[in-house]
């Protein structure tokens, strides 16, 4: 303890070293000592100190030996820990790398997965694609070819739009108001070669259609009305694609109907230029876009509407205005307006032409003949029409199907984005699209398939549908003979229908169509005729028969052109006529025959030349065209032809024998109008329908309507009759409004007084809905040129005319006349007289049929005429019975009966005188005269008397005596007027039947038209004189003129007016033909003339009257030049030719001034008498009369002049007109002028004489006669200045 370090080595010591066996060694020493820490706390410091530390390691030492193992176990464990640890660590290490390793397979796993799935999503993908590829190839492989020729076609139409453009341009803005054939020759042969010689692009082959509409459009436009012919598709596109409002010119109602079905949806307003309201419609429907249509447009088009029309619209494109009237009005782009004329061939003025795209809607052959084809077969293979109608509309429906699906896949394959396999919606539309095609294109060939077959079945039916289509035409061309003859599309359907129900059936086809055909042909004849005057039948049936032998390809229209006009060249034939008892015209013509038809006539001049006796025997016959031609002309000449050859001889009987060619080729029944039974017309009239009675001069339906209203239950309260006039029109419109709702029948007499009101008329009978079914409206008129085409194509049309014929008409007189009536007066001649009076109204009706020889005013003697005469007779005889007065008041009978009731409708001096010569003849005692008997006229054949009296049924019977046809020598005229009557005629009937003919096309020769009329136009332009220089005249004829000379002078003026005019319009003419100046209706007016070969009206209205041709008016024309030239150069003619004056009166008035003031006569006591000289020629004439002057140029008509005997005799037959010879007028003071046995003779510019307003007239000559006057005032003898 006292070692200095002890304390460390303690502190150092090594505890753990202590052994057990120190331990057991310290322990017994411890126990030894045997004491406490205390205890030894108290010994000593140190001591319990070092005891402390001493148990301290004993007790540590005691752990320690628990402890030790475990340390030594905690050692080992430790020692294996790291061994462990150091194992774990290099393990870990592994570990690591391993995990690595892994995590990069593990990786590459999961990229090599991924790259699986996407290559799996790929290949799903590229399959799905693949199919989607497949479906899309097959589906649209089949229109690959087909696209890929369209966009080869497209990349050349795009080339080629140019030319179609340009042509589709010009279709849209100059086509629509021509006919179909125009348009085809103007589109495709004219521009389309001017677009090809030009080298433009241009489709080949090119049609208008394919460009500006198509197949769906068209099938739609038919289910909804338009007709699907040619003409119609291309109205039915001016309609829609024109950039101006369509004016339809709409006869048949096509267009109307059409618009209105088209338009039904969209809300159409309708309305016309006559509704007061028409403005307040129009400005709602252009505020709203709705559609407008005006209907029943005349050739006047309201100028309020001319903005519209114009589409003057202002603003901008967020509010556009137009002007309407004084107002602005808002407008809707949707507005359409559309303007519908029911005027066949309106004129317009080119400004509408301008504004409005006038269309020409006019039913075409073809397009009706489809029409009446489709109304056929639905009627005798209802079921085949059905099928065809069904495939229509499925075919139209399969077809816009068609183009839906396709343009709803193209949209698709347009708009898709990004891959197109992708777009599963697309596939799903091509899959179904294709589907549906390959179904539609499957039913589509099947109905094409079926379409022919039909066709093939339904062209069986065609050649009734033909027919029919002709007729319609014929009828339809009536309307330019009379305005009166209007017929719409709707009432010739009824016809048709009609005459369907009523052939008679037959199961061999063509037996059944011929059936149908004259079932049709007669039931139109006879509807047709129900509506035409008397005049109009027989050209109505040859133009119906000439249009139905032209479509079986006989009747070459060369020969038709040549029957209608003759010879109209302006140049004479070099050749002279053989024989003097031809006439100039004949041999004209008969060279011209010969030339155009060599074949068949062409020896026939040297024919004529050689056997004058043959022909001159065959012209001298009554009949000629009933007897055997001459020489080869027997055999060798169809009936066409034989019409053709008569004409060049006789004019007069070609007229009969027009009768005659009808009767061969279509049958007797087409000559033989039927007779109008008023049972008839009721029955076919229907309470939507007016009937309208056409009237003529002498007829009154009245009467007969109310007999018939009785016979019909309808007399009394239940029959209304109003004579329209001044103030009438609401009345009419009350009794209308009656009538339709109680069944009432309604006559408006004399309408054509009232012809403004008609359209309001019109306007209320398209209001009436549903009238009760016995109304009937009756209707009678004038024949009137505006009478509103509305009212006449829905009516029933009926003219009506007093009886043909001497005995028809005096028959009829009879049968109006009651017994009792005839009882009422007991004189012992009344019924004699009565008898008389039926005659002489007879007498005066009859002389009306031969024109101006009968009278010169055509008088409207009619029924009430007699019914007053009666009255009168009934009167004066009574009185003169009860007086016991045996005389018979003669003088009071004719002046009332002559002058007052017949003579008040003569406005014409003389036919007073027929009137009055008349009552001379036929009233006085010699009618009784027991010794010399009474006769009307008497010859071998017939004798017209008078009747012993007795009751009614004795006149009756002598009625019935009478033969039917009457001689004119019963009227007191020459049997020639016959002849003059027919000659008339046939002229009017050729003058008709040339405005029927077509204005376009080939003249005889082959060439056009427009060179033909070129070509007259240079001839007559060569041959025009040089305007008289009237200055230089006026200069060599001094200061002294004399009247005759006022007269040349005012005569110049006049035909160098004529001169300038004729020059200027064939200067314009021909620059209108080449193009250089628009054709004006003025020039189209000449244009037409001189085709025709007539005198143009412009001309005509600067020349003195005249009825001649061109040719021969142009030879009259340089006659009256060079006349006039002799006149200013020779002076005054010694003989003058007065038809080539202008006025000859004047010249006349003039020579008795000359007269007066040489003799020193009052001018208004001196006048003119006339004498015929002995001089056949003006030639044989060397000197001017001492007074007064010869005149030359005179014809006599009705009469024949002796010139041995000088003076009148009766005409030579077949001679109507001589020449007179030389005349000499000579001025006298009235009061030493003393004639007689003269005739008083009228002296007329033309045959045509004096009309109703007293032109015409020029003066009266004085002819010597040795037979009473009557004689010559009934044969109505007269001069003329001209020739025709």
């Amino acid at each position: 303890m006292s070692e200095a370090n002890f304390l460390r080595s303690l502190m150092e010591m090594d505890c753990d070293a202590i052994t057990v066996n120190q331990v057991k060694i310290i322990r017994g020493f411890l126990k030894n000592l045997n004491t406490t820490f205390d205890e030894m706390q108290a010994i000593s410091k140190a001591g319990s100190g070092m005891l402390k530390f001493v148990e301290a390691v004993m007790g540590y030492c005691d752990v320690a030996r628990e402890i030790k193992p475990k340390r030594e176990k905690v050692a080992k464990l430790e020692r294996n820990f790291y061994q462990s640890k150091r194992e774990l660590e290099k393990i870990q290490a592994e570990l690591t790398a391993i995990q690595n390793e892994l995590k990069a397979l593990s990786d590459k796993y999961e990229a090599a997965m991924r790259e699986k799935q996407q290559l799996q999503e790929e290949a799903e993908i590229m399959e799905r694609r693949l199919i989607a590829a497949d479906k899309l190839i097959s589906g649209l492989g089949s229109e690959n070819i087909r696209w890929t020729n369209d966009l080869e076609e497209l990349k050349q139409r795009r080339v080629k739009l140019l030319g179609d453009c340009l042509l589709c341009a010009a279709f849209l803005s100059y086509e629509g108001a021509f006919s179909w054939d125009f348009r085809n020759e103007m589109v495709y042969e004219q521009w389309q070669k001017d677009v090809l010689n030009r080298g433009i692009p241009l489709s080949q082959p090119f049609r208008v259609e394919s460009l500006l509409t198509d197949d769906v459009e068209i099938s739609r436009w038919v289910s909804e009305g338009l007709p699907p012919d040619e003409l119609s598709v291309q109205n039915g596109i001016l309609t829609t694609r024109a950039s101006r409002f369509p004016l339809c010119i709409d006869p048949q109602q096509q267009a109307l109907n059409w618009i209105k079905k088209k338009e039904e949806k969209h809300n159409l307003k309708v309305s016309s230029f006559n509704d007061p309201d028409f403005l307040k419609q129009l400005e709602m429907a252009i505020k709203y876009g709705f559609p407008f249509l005006f209907q029943d447009v005349d050739e006047y088009i309201d100028p309020v509407i001319d903005n519209v029309l114009e589409k003057n619209i202002k603003g901008a494109q967020g509010r556009q205005c137009i002007i309407l009237g004084d107002k602005e009005v808002d407008y809707d782009p949707n507005f359409k307006l559309y303007l519908n004329t029911k005027l066949a061939n309106p004129k317009y003025s080119p400004s509408v032409f301008g504004k409005a795209m006038v269309i020409n809607y006019t039913v075409t052959l073809k397009g009706l003949e489809d029409q009446l084809l489709s109304v056929i077969v639905g009627f005798e293979r209802k079921e085949l029409e059905e099928q065809r109608e069904l495939l229509i509309q499925e075919t139209s429906k399969n077809k816009k199907l068609l183009k839906d699906l396709e343009d709803s896949l193209l949209r698709e394959l347009a708009t898709s984005t990004g891959n197109m396999l992708d777009n599963v919606e697309l596939v799903h539309t091509l899959e179904e699209t294709k589907s549906k095609a390959t179904e539609v294109s499957e039913k589509l060939k099947l109905a094409e398939k079926t379409a022919v077959d039909i066709d093939k079945l339904r062209d069986g039916y065609r050649p009734a549908a033909k027919r029919g289509a002709i007729l319609f035409f014929v009828l339809a061309e009536m309307a330019l003979v009379n305005s009166m003859y209007q017929y719409s599309l709707a009432s010739f359907l009824e016809v048709f229908d009609f005459s369907l129900r009523k052939s008679l059936p037959d199961s061999i086809l063509h037996k059944r169509l011929k059936n149908i055909m004259d079932t049709l042909t007669h039931n139109m004849y006879n509807y047709g005729c129900t509506g035409l005057f008397e005049k109009h039948k027989l050209l109505f049936s040859f133009n119906m028969t000439i249009k139905l032998e032209q479509a079986e390809g006989r009747v070459p229209q060369e020969e038709l052109d040549f029957f209608l006009k003759g010879n109209i060249s302006l140049e004479k034939s070099k050749r002279k006529k053989p024989w003097p008892w031809l006439n100039d015209q004949s041999w004209e013509d008969i060279i011209r025959l010969a030339g155009l038809f060599s074949d068949t006539f062409g020896s026939l001049p040297d024919d004529i030349e050689k056997h004058e006796k043959e022909w001159k025997q065959w012209y001298d016959l009554d009949a000629p065209e009933q007897n055997p031609f001459p020489l080869i002309y027997k055999e060798n000449l169809n009936s066409f032809q034989k019409l053709l050859l008569l004409r060049c001889f006789r004019v007069d009987r070609v007229y009969r024998a027009v009768t005659d060619y009808v009767t061969i080729t279509m049958g007797e029944k087409y000559v033989q109008p039927p007779v109008i039974s008023f049972e008839a017309i009721f029955e076919q009239s229907t309470p939507n329908s007016p009937i309208v009675f056409i009237l003529s001069p002498g007829s009154d339906p009245a009467s007969d309507l109310i007999k018939l209203a009785e016979r019909s239950g309808f007399g009394g309260n239940r029959i209304k009759f109003l004579a329209m006039g001044q103030g009438q029109e609401k009345v009419a419109l009350q009794l209308l409004e009656t009538a339709v709702a109680r069944g009432q029948w309604l006559m408006l007499q004399n309408c054509h007084l009232l012809v403004k009101w008609l359209k309001d008329l019109e306007k209320a009978l398209e209001r009436i809905s549903k009238p009760h079914p016995d109304f009937r409206l009756w209707l009678t008129t004038d024949p009137i040129k505006d009478f509103p085409i509305g009212i006449l194509q829905k009516s029933l049309k009926v003219v009506t005319e007093p009886p043909n014929g001497l005995k028809l008409n005096m028959r009829a007189t009879y049968f109006k006349i009651s017994n009792d009536s005839l009882g009422q007066c007991l004189h012992p001649v009344f019924k004699s007289l009565v008898y008389v009076l039926a005659f002489v109204h007879a007498v005066v009706q009859e002389r009306r049929k031969y024109g101006k020889i009968g009278w010169n005013v055509p008088y409207d003697f009619n029924e009430s005429d007699f019914q007053v005469c009666l009255e009168i007779l009934n009167t004066y005889l009574t009185k003169a019975y009860k007086q016991n007065d045996t005389r018979i008041p003669w003088g009071s009978l004719k002046y009332l009966i002559g002058e007052v009731m017949y003579g008040g409708r003569a406005i014409d001096s003389f036919d007073r005188r027929i009137l009055t010569t008349y009552m001379d003849e036929y009233f006085g005692d010699f009618i009784f005269d027991a010794f010399q008997p009474f006769h009307f006229f008497k010859n071998e054949e017939v004798d017209y008397k008078i009747p012993g009296s007795g009751a009614k049924d004795v006149y009756v019977d002598e009625i019935e005596s009478l033969p039917l046809a009457n001689t004119p020598e019963v009227f007191g005229l020459h049997p020639n007027a016959e002849i003059g009557y027919y000659t008339q005629a046939a002229r009017d009937m050729w003058k008709l039947l040339i405005e029927l003919q077509p204005q376009t096309g080939e003249t005889g020769s082959r060439i056009s038209r427009e060179d033909f009329i070129g070509q007259v136009a240079k001839d007559i332009q060569n041959k025009l004189p040089k305007v008289f220089d009237l200055d230089i005249i006026r200069k060599n004829l001094g200061h002294e003129i004399s009247p005759t000379t006022v007269v040349l002078l005012q005569e110049l003026e006049r035909f160098n007016k004529l001169i300038a005019r004729m020059s200027r319009s064939l200067a314009e003419l021909q620059r209108a033909l080449s193009g250089e100046v628009g054709m004006s209706s003025e020039l189209d007016d000449v244009a037409r003339a001189l085709f025709n070969g007539q005198i143009p009206n412009i001309w005509r209205k600067l020349a003195p009257d005249t009825l001649k041709s061109l040719g021969n008016w142009m030879i009259h024309f340089k006659r009256r030049f060079d006349q006039y030239t002799s006149w200013v150069e020779e002076g005054e003619p010694n003989v003058l030719w007065l038809s080539g004056l202008h006025i000859p009166e004047s010249y006349l008035t003039a020579l008795v001034q000359a007269t007066c003031r040489k003799n020193g006569w009052p001018l208004d006591r001196s006048t003119l008498y006339t004498q015929v000289t002995r001089y056949q020629t003006p030639e044989e004439v060397n000197e001017r009369p001492g007074q007064g002057c010869f005149v030359c140029g005179l014809y006599l008509e009705g009469a024949d002049w002796d010139i041995e005997k000088c003076c009148l005799v009766r005409s030579k037959p077949k001679v109507l007109v001589v020449e007179l010879p030389v005349l000499k007028v000579i001025p006298i003071e009235s009061h030493r002028l003393k004639l007689q046995n003269t005739f008083r003779t009228p002296v007329y510019t033309t045959s045509m004489r004096r009309n109703a307003m007293g032109v015409g007239l020029v003066f009266e000559a004085d002819l010597f006669t040795t037979k009473h006057i009557s004689h010559w005032v009934l044969q109505g003898v007269c001069l003329t200045l001209n020739s025709d």
